[in-house]
């Protein structure tokens, strides 16, 4: 079966910056996204989501490279200097590129 090229980019993040990655998600190109809820720790410390401010999201979206090239730079860029953010690509194939 054939396959498509596409990048996943995952934002793993404060869930406080939910609605503006969506946001952005969308301003940026991206047809559609994932989000759950996760929880993890890191140089920040851990994000046990035991309270509402600690809560983190996982975001993934699978897009054209460009679209994922410019919403990556605009997330580090925007919030990385004041939110705990991870962020990440990978290569995908999907079967439907028409969805993407």
């Amino acid at each position: 079966m054939q396959t498509h090229d596409r990048k996943m980019l995952v934002i793993i993040g404060e869930a406080a910056l939910e609605k503006s990655l969506v946001r952005d998600a969308r301003s940026f190109g991206a047809h559609g996204y994932t989000i759950a809820d996760v929880r993890g720790g890191g140089e920040r410390g851990d994000r046990e989501a035991r309270w509402e401010a600690d809560r983190s999201i996982e975001m993934k979206m699978i897009c054209d490279a460009a679209v994922a090239e410019k919403l990556a730079q605009h997330v580090l860029a925007s919030y990385a200097p004041n939110y705990a953010l991870t962020l990440f690509t990978a290569d995908v194939g999907v079967f439907r590129p028409q969805k993407f």
